[in-house]
């Protein structure tokens, strides 16, 4: 398996983690969706800086 698809399954897997569906999760706010989105910011710039 490559880096790229590795990280792919990890930010699949913390999205679906994000969802607030639970009821003990829907007062966290945005806190879970903006980890994932810091994320998927970092990984976009290592992405284009050839990092990755």
């Amino acid at each position: 398996m490559s880096i790229t698809t590795i990280l792919l399954i990890i930010l699949v897997l913390i999205l679906i983690g994000a969802l607030p569906t639970w009821p003990y999760s829907s007062s966290w706010g945005y806190t879970p969706s903006g980890v994932l989105g810091a994320i998927v910011i970092v990984m976009l710039v290592l992405l284009l800086l050839g990092r990755i």
